[in-house]
């Protein structure tokens, strides 16, 4: 006779299947209610999907684009100026961040000129940005920069900002240096903060890829959805859109995981609340 008891099913997983589940429904409902929008012409007055395609039209928009040989050209066009803006970001985002943060004399200096550049949308830029690059290429890459250099920069000083000060005079009375404090205090205590606006950033970077493509070009899904617009074809506008938001959600979720692996300490601490 067995005598083993049954095995029960582990239930971090079991909310992990059921949190998954629910994200699944979600996106179903909301193509159930465009479809139904879109097939009874619905029109509220402030709001019509009178002409609004539907996700059949959008789906065969979509396969055409999938079977289309430009489809590479577009995505590596894409992929290419919103990566290097964001690194370029990350870079400049972070060492600025990490400065203010410490200095309240750079903190004076920076800060104001940057939050006065902060609200200037992206499509305000591209004058500006065809004048100062002689190649379109760098002026796309310089407004994708823009676009995730400020949500970096900002995570990044609050982050520094937020650290602890009973830990910093801590590691002080034990004897530490300044680069002791600041590379095993401080910069823990700001990486949560550093990985938020990463993510964020690369989001943002996407965002303002239609703006960027806008100045000249003639591969990238920013373009792809813009030429679309410029002759009314609606199904294409939509699976441009689609594109950019799931490329853009997929690559915002790679920074955060990559983010996650490199703060372990981090997700221990929450675990333990």
């Amino acid at each position: 006779m067995d005598t083993t008891a049954p095995r029960t099913l582990d239930p971090a997983l079991l909310r992990r299947a059921g949190r998954l589940l629910l994200r699944a429904l979600s996106l179903v409902a909301c193509v159930a209610a465009w479809q139904w929008a879109s097939m009874h012409h619905l029109d509220l007055g402030l709001i019509t999907f009178q002409n609004v395609p539907s996700p059949k039209d959008v789906l065969d928009a979509a396969t055409t684009l999938l079977e289309s040989p430009k489809l590479a050209l577009h995505l590596k066009a894409s992929v290419w100026r919103v990566f290097a803006g964001f690194v370029a970001a990350g870079i400049v985002g972070i060492g600025l961040g990490l400065f203010i943060g410490r200095s309240r004399v750079l903190e004076d200096v920076l800060l104001p000129p940057l939050e006065m550049l902060r609200p200037i949308p992206a499509v305000a830029w591209i004058p500006l940005a065809i004048l100062m690059f002689p190649s379109s290429e760098l002026s796309m890459v310089f407004i994708t920069f823009i676009g995730a250099l400020f949500p970096i920069l900002l995570n990044t000083v609050h982050g520094v900002e937020g650290a602890d000060p009973r830990l910093v005079a801590s590691s002080r009375s034990l004897g530490a240096g300044r680069w002791t404090i600041f590379s095993e205090v401080i910069l823990p205590a700001a990486a949560p903060n550093i990985v938020t606006g990463l993510s964020i950033g690369m989001g943002t970077a996407w965002f303002c890829l239609v703006t960027a493509e806008m100045i000249s070009g003639q591969f990238g899904i920013g373009y792809y959805t813009w030429a679309a617009y410029t002759i009314q074809n609606y199904p294409d506008i939509v699976v441009g859109m689609l594109f950019i938001g799931v490329i853009g959600m997929g690559s915002s979720a790679l920074v955060k995981k990559i983010g996650d692996l490199a703060m372990p300490w981090y997700h221990m601490q929450r675990k333990k609340r």
